[in-house]
């Protein structure tokens, strides 16, 4: 059986604005739209795609990184520090310090513009998928 991630899905209270953070913050690209209001869309960040559509009610606790299910998105980077600062350009606001990663490396938390949560990741070079 060969299996992938094909997309992850991200309902928002304005899907427009949204993609609009994902695309002139973390440089995702558009990959198609519905055209209408409210907007569904798949957007593109590196290999992995994001369909954001309007969701019915926000959870209050969205940011809580310890409540089961799906938490946060990991975004692999080369260097830390220099996408820390490259964001922070773009308006991201880091509310937290950089800490050990679990698995090796260190780890960066923040929120896009619903206040869902991200993180940076940087691992060591010799750390790779699949090893």
């Amino acid at each position: 059986m060969n299996i992938f991630v094909e997309h992850i899905a991200i309902p928002a209270a304005n899907p427009a604005n949204l993609k609009s953070w994902y695309e002139n913050v973390l440089g995702a690209k558009p990959v198609w739209t519905n055209g209408q209001n409210p907007l569904t869309c798949l957007i593109a960040l590196g290999s992995v795609w994001f369909e954001l559509y309007q969701s019915e009610a926000a959870l209050a606790e969205r940011g809580n990184n310890k409540l089961a299910g799906f938490r946060h998105l990991a975004l692999r980077v080369p260097c830390l520090e220099e996408a820390k600062a490259e964001l922070e350009k773009r308006g991201v606001n880091f509310t937290e310090e950089i800490r050990p990663a679990a698995g090796g490396g260190k780890v960066l938390f923040f929120a896009d513009a619903e206040g869902n949560l991200l993180h940076l990741v940087e691992r060591p070079q010799d750390l790779s998928l699949g090893k």
